[in-house]
């Protein structure tokens, strides 16, 4: 199981004065993922940052950039965030009006395209498109500001949703972001999830090599 396990700890809870830093950080504790959360204060009620910040720390790190846009109108800025460095780009669902066309865009500009789901929001609206997305993140809190709770309804949605991938025979990947930690990462696995996104629970627990060794042996315990 933690052959295939992803963790992609949320820059959200970083500190953020000395950025670079982190970013060092995190290499040497074996991550190959870092979540950045774009907030633009009108889809979610925060603002966070933008393109300029992840270019100029593009050079800095060999990390997969996983970009999560909690933004209105994410079509206008995918070749902003294409240019600025990310790896993966994330949409939310609810954020789009003609969601098949933004992922394509999202594909046509050679970055991996993502779907993201509010916590109401049903996994069956991504069906069709499903072949189409490298990874759909499950949201498990309501989307605009770290530390929530994890929402327990999250772990059936992401059930259902492994079912249907594995129904359509395609390798799609499973994010979760919101309320993970040491205690519920396990079931957040076992019910499907191949990458998970930790902020809080990561990085108010260094040194990150250790923090990152016991999300490993926490999927890993019988």
């Amino acid at each position: 199981m933690q052959n295939n396990f992803i963790l992609s700890p949320s820059l959200l809870s970083c500190d953020f004065a000395n950025l670079e830093q982190e970013l060092k950080g995190l290499e040497e504790a074996d991550i190959k993922w870092v979540h950045w959360d774009v907030m633009d204060g009108h889809f979610v009620p925060n603002i966070t940052l933008g393109p300029p910040i992840i270019k100029k720390c593009r050079p800095k790190t060999s990390l997969f950039f996983d970009v999560h846009l909690m933004i209105e109108s994410p079509e206008i800025y995918l070749k902003d965030f294409k240019e600025a460095g990310a790896d993966l780009l994330c949409v939310h669902a609810e954020a789009c009006i003609h969601l098949d066309s933004v992922v394509t865009k999202i594909s046509e500009l050679g970055i991996k395209p993502a779907v993201a789901l509010n916590p109401h929001t049903p996994v069956e609206i991504i069906e069709y498109i499903l072949p189409k997305l490298y990874m759909v993140l499950i949201m498990s809190v309501n989307p605009g500001f770290g530390g929530q709770k994890f929402i327990p309804y999250s772990i059936q949605k992401i059930k259902k949703l492994r079912k249907m991938i594995d129904q359509q025979g395609l390798d799609t990947l499973i994010q979760v972001d919101g309320g993970v930690t040491l205690e519920n990462v396990k079931s957040i696995v076992e019910a499907g999830a191949n990458v998970v996104v930790s902020g809080s629970a990561f990085f108010k627990h260094p040194p990150y090599k250790k923090r990152h060794r016991k999300f490993i042996e926490a999927i890993s315990k019988k």
